[in-house]
């Protein structure tokens, strides 16, 4: 049985996985473009505009051990995936070609990679945002931080 009042295993390491999910997803996404040198399209950019500064808030908060900050973590992941899931879509679902979100440089639905069928660059960053959405919805606020307050 675990004690009441005492975080589990788990909830003691959710914010750090989430940052290591968030690095890893950024790190990817800077060695597609820089080392590979895959151009990122419009889509591409906004998912980066929600995935990156999630590597510098979970960090800062794994470092404090700050547990209350879903209100700023769950935003970003919501939006940043909503996106990667339509840039997904418009890759995958063919009905959605005639939509062109990216009018200028390289389009939208070009799939640099397309490993096992399937996993292509948006639908990692989609990956991402999921299990990040899922480590904040299964964090709990630790009960000294609820008495401080």
């Amino acid at each position: 049985m675990m004690e009441t009042g005492k975080p589990s295993f788990i909830q003691n390491y959710l914010i750090y996985f989430a940052w290591i999910v968030s690095v890893v997803a950024t790190s990817g996404s800077l060695y597609f473009s820089e080392v590979l040198g895959f151009i990122p399209c419009d889509l591409c950019w906004y998912q980066r505009i929600f995935m990156y500064p999630l590597s510098v808030i979970l960090g800062i908060a794994a470092y404090y051990n700050e547990k209350s900050l879903k209100k700023y973590v769950l935003p970003l992941s919501i939006i940043g995936g909503s996106i990667s899931l339509y840039h997904y879509m418009l890759q995958k679902i063919p009905g959605f070609v005639e939509i062109k979100p990216c009018t200028q440089g390289v389009p939208c639905n070009v799939d640099y990679i397309d490993w096992l069928g399937f996993i292509t660059i948006p639908f990692l960053a989609l990956t991402a945002f999921l299990l990040i959405i899922m480590c904040m919805l299964l964090l709990k606020p630790s009960n000294s931080q609820n008495n401080e307050n």
